[in-house]
C-alpha cells in the first residue's frame, strides 16, 4: 500500500494552491468580461428607415436614441437603396463637426459611428448629400484644397464617387463652384444640377445653382426673388426632378418665429411660385429651423429642428443629478434633432400651376 513522505505532501500543497490561483483568475475573468461584453447595447434594427414606425401628418424624432440622441444632429442622406443613412452631428458650438453613418448589414443596422471621410477633428465636415442616381456623395468642408492652406472660415463643396468598396477619396469641387468665399449644403438633381448656399461677406447668404454641361460645372447663377426671398435664405434642398426647392428663410413678415422652411414650386418655363411657408407642422414660434431633405422614393420630409420637447420625461419628485443627465441625452432637449413627417404635406401645399 503506498504511503506519502513529507515531500509528496509539499508537492500536493503546491499544485493545490496554484490550481486555485487558475481558477480565481477564471473566475475573475468572467465576471470582468461578462459585462464588458454586454456594454453593447444597441438594439437589433431591421426593416426601410432603422425600422422606426413611419410618421404621419404630425411631425416626430427620427429614430430616437440612434439617430436623435440628445446630441447636436442636423442634415441626413439617404443611399437611393436606403441601405446607408448618414447625418451631421456637432459638438461645441461647431469646434467638432462631422458626418455619422450607419449601414444595413444582412438585415441589419449598424450602430452609428462617424464616417471614415469625416474623422479628421481639425477639419469640420457638414452637410451630405447623396446624387438621385447614388454614384456621387457631396459634402461641404473647410478642409484644405490641394495647395491652399486652411482657413476656418473658407468652406467648399467637395465630392466623393461610388466605387466598389464603397466612397472614392474626396475630391474639391474646383472652380467656378468654389471661390474664397463659403460654399454649403449641396443639393443635387436628376441631371446633376447643383443648387447650394454661396456666402458672400459675413453676412449675405443666397441660393445658387450650376448647370452640369458635358461633364463640368457652369458659372453658378443666382436664383430669383421667389428663391432668395428673406434676409438670408440658406441650406436649401432641391427636388431631383427640380419641380420644387425647399428653402430656410429667416426675415419674412409670415414667418412663424425665425428661420423657417418655406417651399416654391418650379414652373416649366424655370420660373418659381411665390414662396409659401410650411407652416406649423414643421415650423415653430421661437426656433431656427434650417435643414430639410427629402426620402428619395419621395415618402417622407426630414427636417432639423432645435425644439424643446420633454413631455413625458419630466422627473417626479425633485430634481436629481442622475435625471438632469437623463434628460440632457434625450432628444427634444432644446439641441438641434432630425424629425420627419409624411412628405404629402408638400402635394398639399403646392398652388394651382
Amino acid at each position: 500500500m503506498a504511503t506519502y513522505h513529507k515531500n509528496n505532501v509539499c508537492n500536493d500543497g503546491k499544485v493545490m494552491r496554484r490550481f486555485s490561483i487558475v481558477i480565481n483568475i477564471l473566475i475573475w475573468f468572467v465576471i470582468i468580461a461578462v459585462p464588458c461584453a454586454g456594454q453593447n447595447n444597441f438594439p437589433v434594427l431591421t426593416g426601410p428607415y432603422l425600422g422606426q414606425p413611419p410618421p404621419g401628418d404630425s411631425a416626430v424624432i427620427f429614430a430616437p436614441g440612434i439617430v436623435s440622441t440628445g446630441l447636436f444632429t442636423r442634415d441626413i442622406a439617404i443611399t437611393p437603396d436606403g441601405k446607408e443613412i448618414y447625418f451631421g452631428a456637432v459638438v461645441g458650438q461647431y469646434i467638432y463637426s462631422t458626418i455619422m453613418v450607419t449601414k444595413l448589414v444582412n438585415g441589419r443596422w449598424t450602430e452609428p459611428e462617424v464616417a471614415s471621410f469625416a474623422a479628421i477633428p481639425s477639419y469640420k465636415t457638414v452637410e451630405p448629400c447623396i446624387s438621385p442616381d447614388g454614384k456621387k456623395f457631396f459634402f461641404s468642408s473647410n478642409r484644405p484644397a490641394p495647395g491652399k492652406e486652411m482657413t476656418e472660415s473658407d468652406y467648399d463643396i467637395w465630392v466623393m464617387e461610388r466605387t466598389a468598396d464603397g466612397w472614392g477619396d474626396p475630391k474639391n469641387l474646383g472652380a467656378p463652384v468654389n471661390t474664397p468665399e463659403g460654399e454649403y449644403f449641396p443639393s443635387v438633381t436628376d441631371d446633376g444640377t447643383l443648387y447650394f448656399t454661396k456666402t458672400v461677406g459675413r453676412t449675405a447668404n443666397d441660393i445658387y445653382r450650376s448647370r452640369l454641361r458635358d461633364g463640368r460645372y457652369q458659372a453658378p447663377e443666382k436664383l430669383p426673388p421667389e428663391v432668395n426671398c428673406g434676409q438670408a435664405q440658406f441650406n436649401a434642398f432641391i427636388a431631383p426632378d427640380e419641380s420644387y426647392i425647399i428653402v430656410p428663410v429667416i426675415g419674412r413678415k409670415d414667418s412663424k418665429g425665425r428661420t423657417d422652411y418655406y417651399i416654391a414650386f418650379r414652373n416649366s418655363d424655370d420660373t418659381w411660385s411665390e414662396p409659401v411657408n410650411m407652416g406649423d407642422a414643421v415650423n415653430t414660434k421661437t426656433d431656427n429651423e434650417y435643414s430639410p431633405y427629402v426620402s428619395r422614393d419621395g415618402k417622407y420630409f426630414f427636417f432639423m429642428s432645435p425644439r424643446l420637447n420633454l413631455a413625458g420625461q419630466n422627473p417626479v419628485g425633485k430634481l436629481t443629478r442622475k435625471n438632469m443627465f437623463e434628460m440632457h441625452n434625450q432628444p427634444g432637449n432644446g439641441n438641434p434633432a432630425i424629425y420627419w413627417i409624411d412628405a404629402a404635406l408638400i402635394n398639399r401645399l403646392k398652388s394651382p400651376q
